[in-house]
This record gives structure tokens, C-alpha cells and sequence, in this order.
């Protein structure tokens, strides 16, 4: 009862903390997290005429939540890939035809809990759901913002520059693109009540004895959607050699090519 009691004034501290803020949310995870939600059917919502209207429920509904408890939303849609993560988009696409091959199997044999799984994985955000997603919140008189590129990068740079006071995203990224400030959980969903977290970047390097510099070249080394990981070289190695070496140049110059690949 004592620990309930804790979680619930945490929760409470932290919402009045955030009353009244203004966040950019990156809206490609929120559409990604309205896509994969079902019924309890194990369908997705849809209107009269048969078309998926679960990422505009979800926009809806979760956007009300927001103003309900006095954060000003400010949505930041995804603009064009950059080149350089042309790979990564490459692997995903080959996920996702093995993801289709799985769902035809389990479908064949009527697995329907194996079925479910693999339609997640196949859940794509489109451009129609971003621009009927755009409409909506225009309706609702709520900012939004596309990106020129990435919504992450875009949304950092936002409070980087003062106009917004955090970040609201599932997705850790946001604190290598530079935003000081990161706000996961920011449902307010009343079937699961999970407290806000929030992460300040300032007090991450301060932890980890990093500079914001050498917390990117971390990323780098532990692979990201720009290039792929040094094998063998996971979470403790990487910060060993960073703190050894200085910055990813020199780790690469000393690293054993023989053991690290």
C-alpha cells in the first residue's frame, strides 16, 4: 500500500510538473502505436465503408487526454529519409516480407496468436494516414509541423531552441539528436495508469561522465538506423573504450581487428 501510495504521488508530482508545457511529439510512433492497437476482436477500428480509422481515434482521443491534463501538444510528422539510412530501411523491408511469409504460414495452420504477432510487424505508417492524421488536428486547431526530415531531429531542435519545453516519444533517439529534455509514457491512458518519465540529457552525460559528443559516438558504436554495430562490442566495452580512447576515431584506430568486427 506504502509503494502504491509512492508510484501515485510520483505520478502526481510529475503531471503538475508538465502542466501547461508545451512538447513536440514525434506523430509517426503515435500512428504506429494506434495502428498496432486491436479491438478485442483482434480487429482494427474502421468506419462504415470498411477503412481504418484507429490512427485518427487514437489522435483524437489521446490529444484531448493531452490538453485534459494541460500539455500543449505540438505533432512533428516524419519528411523524406535521409540517404544515409537507405540500409536500414532496406533490412526493414526484408523483415517485413519474411513477417508476411510467417503470417501466411500460422494462417494456414490457424494459429491465430502467431497470426496477430506477425500483423503487427507488417503495420506500416503511410503517407494517407499522416495527411488524414494532418487534417484532423487542423480541425481540432492543434500545431503541427512536417519535418524535413526526420521528426526526431526536428522535434530536439525545437527545445533545443527554446519553442517547446521537451520531446514526447517512445523512442531514446531523441536524446542523441540533442533534446534536453525527454518525455516517455504520455498516454494518460485510464486502463494503465503509468507515470510519466522523464529523462534530462544534462543529468544522463553527467552520470555517465560523457560528453553529448561522446554519448552519439556511444550510439554509433552500439549500431543505429545510420550504420550497424561493431560485433562484439556491446554497452560496457563501448563506454570502456570511449573513456580509454576519447572518441570514436581513436577507438577505431586501437580497435583489434582480428576480435572486434
Amino acid at each position: 500500500a506504502t509503494e502504491g501510495r509512492k508510484n501515485e504521488l510520483n505520478r502526481l508530482s510529475l503531471h503538475f510538473l508538465h502542466q501547461g508545457r508545451k512538447v513536440a511529439i514525434d506523430a509517426s510512433m503515435c500512428l504506429y502505436q494506434f495502428l498496432t492497437a486491436v479491438r478485442q476482436d483482434g480487429g482494427n477500428l474502421t468506419n462504415a465503408d470498411g477503412e481504418t480509422t484507429s490512427h485518427l481515434l487514437g489522435m483524437f482521443y489521446r490529444t484531448m487526454r493531452m490538453i485534459d491534463n494541460g500539455l500543449k501538444p505540438v505533432y512533428i510528422f516524419d519528411g523524406a529519409p535521409p540517404q544515409m539510412k537507405s540500409g536500414e530501411l532496406a533490412k526493414r523491408q526484408e523483415k517485413r516480407d519474411e513477417a508476411e511469409k510467417a503470417l501466411e504460414r500460422a494462417q494456414e495452420v490457424e494459429d491465430a496468436e502467431e497470426a496477430e504477432r506477425m500483423s503487427k510487424r507488417l503495420v506500416k505508417v503511410t503517407k494517407q494516414h499522416a495527411a488524414e492524421c494532418q487534417r484532423l488536428l487542423t480541425l481540432m486547431g492543434v500545431p503541427w509541423l512536417q519535418a524535413p526530415s526526420e521528426a526526431e531531429a526536428q522535434c530536439a531542435e525545437l527545445v533545443r531552441s527554446g519553442r517547446v519545453f521537451a520531446v514526447g516519444t517512445e523512442d531514446m533517439d531523441a536524446l542523441t539528436f540533442g533534446a534536453p529534455v525527454l518525455l516517455r509514457r504520455l498516454t494518460f491512458s485510464e486502463a494503465k495508469k503509468m507515470p510519466i518519465q522523464e529523462f534530462r540529457l544534462d543529468k544522463a552525460l553527467q552520470e555517465m561522465s560523457m560528453t553529448q559528443e561522446q554519448f552519439v559516438d556511444l550510439c554509433i558504436l552500439l549500431g543505429c538506423d545510420y550504420c550497424d554495430s561493431v560485433r562484439g562490442v556491446g554497452p560496457k566495452k563501448a563506454l570502456e573504450f570511449l573513456r580509454k580512447y576519447g572518441d570514436i576515431d581513436n577507438v577505431l584506430k586501437h580497435l583489434d581487428k582480428d576480435k572486434y568486427q
